[in-house]
């Protein structure tokens, strides 16, 4: 007998490991059959109904290939295999009537449910059309929509902490499997991988349920199948439709039962933990027996710290400098940086003399070497002294004009009288 093996190992008929893992949210979920990875995502909104059909939803499939899945994949172009899958995906889903559409009817010729199936693919290693089918059917039965409530002609939409969500009223669930071809019919493979959808002659597609209705079957590739190989594949197809149903059904038991025990789900928590090194912590054993040795032989190995530092200058008191300092690093002033510098060294004072009156200002310490600056434009005002280690001092000056008996004034004349700078 010949054993045909192929380039993965597994025989004729075997599948690659399937694994289902949900979002947090109801209704995502991600596929992996193999290498070949697809995200299901299932939404719902409240439209008007199609005029044929006023007491019926609505159900839309899409299937996306983007370049992340495989370079061959052209963004913003339907390819001839995107429409045969996105056809395909409805024949098996929609016309099958696994879904009771007359459910989501909330008000009859106005208000039905939507719902929307999102799929995209995220890796291609072979075998599209499986593990979107699987995909889109486990997001559907993972799918919560909204409670609602009719009063008259109002319709009321719960929120999920004021009312359980539904989920839908699925009747079945049918479930693709594929069959590839090769010389003519002679070798028949279940699940080819994308290395042998390279080289095959023909694909069959078979979708099916777990009571082996047959609920579309597609074949392309130009081959000619006789009636015994289409007999064949349905029954090996009934085979594994019943596995991947139970392993379906597993999957969503022990989802439901994590979310009502409170514990953690998502996509986080069912990636393994020895693929993300993050999660990974090795063990190291560590000889704590001579860390003091160690400690007191580094420490005389090391150079002694220098015993001589600098006395702090004290330019002013409340200031204080170690070291020489480094030089300006605010750069080359400006012109007009420069000119203020050089005039901030002669500030002007406006002094009011009178002429030929008895004018008295008394003023402490002039002529010293901590002269203040005295602003006066007005007959009487408060002068602050600025001196240091000395609270300002206030210092009121007043100009007494001669009365008009001693004869004519002549208006007060502005001196300009330049400070004296401190040494």
């Amino acid at each position: 007998t010949l054993c045909l093996q192929r380039l993965d190992g597994r025989q004729t008929y075997d599948y690659r490991n399937i694994k289902i893992s949900f979002g947090t949210d109801y209704g995502c979920c991600i596929v992996e059959l193999g290498k070949t990875r697809v995200l299901g995502q299932v939404s719902c909104e409240l439209v008007s109904p199609k005029l044929n059909r006023a007491t019926e939803g609505i159900l839309f499939f899409n299937l996306e290939l983007s370049q992340m899945a495989a370079p061959a994949f052209e963004p913003g172009r339907q390819s001839d295999l995107l429409v045969k899958l996105n056809r395909l995906l409805e024949r098996c889903l929609r016309n099958s009537k696994c879904i009771d559409t007359e459910s989501l009817c909330v008000v009859a010729g106005e208000k039905v449910w939507q719902i929307r199936v999102d799929l995209h693919l995220l890796n291609h290693d072979g075998n599209i059309i499986d593990a979107a089918s699987i995909a889109a059917i486990v997001a559907l039965c993972h799918f919560r929509r909204p409670d609602v409530s009719v009063q008259g002609d109002e319709v009321t939409l719960y929120t999920p902490e004021e009312r359980d969500p539904v989920p839908l009223s699925i009747h079945h669930m049918p479930i693709c499997v594929s069959f590839a071809f090769f010389q003519q019919g002679t070798y028949l493979l279940v699940d080819p991988n994308e290395r042998e959808e390279r080289v095959m002659d023909g694909l069959l597609v078979i979708a099916m349920n777990k009571h082996r209705e047959i609920c579309t079957i597609q074949s392309s590739g130009g081959i000619m199948l006789l009636k015994d190989q289409v007999l064949r594949c349905s029954k090996i197809a009934g085979v594994k439709v019943l596995e991947i149903t139970e392993l379906i059904q597993k999957a969503l038991e022990n989802d439901q039962k994590v979310r009502k025990e409170g514990g953690k789900f998502g996509f986080a928590e069912s990636i393994a933990n020895q693929r993300i090194t993050a999660f990974k912590m090795e063990k190291a054993p560590i000889d704590t027996s001579d860390v003091e040795e160690k400690a007191e032989e580094i420490i005389s190995e090391a150079e002694p710290p220098l015993e001589v530092v600098s006395k702090p200058v004290l330019w002013t008191p409340g200031t204080a400098q170690i070291g020489e300092g480094i030089e300006n690093s605010w750069g080359d002033l400006e012109d007009s940086e420069k000119e203020d510098e050089d005039e901030g060294g002669s500030d002007e004072a406006i002094i009011l003399d009178s002429i030929k009156t008895d004018t008295g200002v008394e003023i402490s310490n002039i002529g010293s070497q901590d002269a203040p600056i005295v602003l006066s434009d007005s007959e009487e005002e408060e002068m602050i002294i600025l001196e240091p280690d000395k609270n300002p001092k206030k210092i009121r000056t007043q100009t007494i004009h001669a009365t008009q008996e001693k004869g004519p004034s002549k208006k007060p004349v502005k001196k300009r009288k330049k400070k004296r700078t401190a040494n």
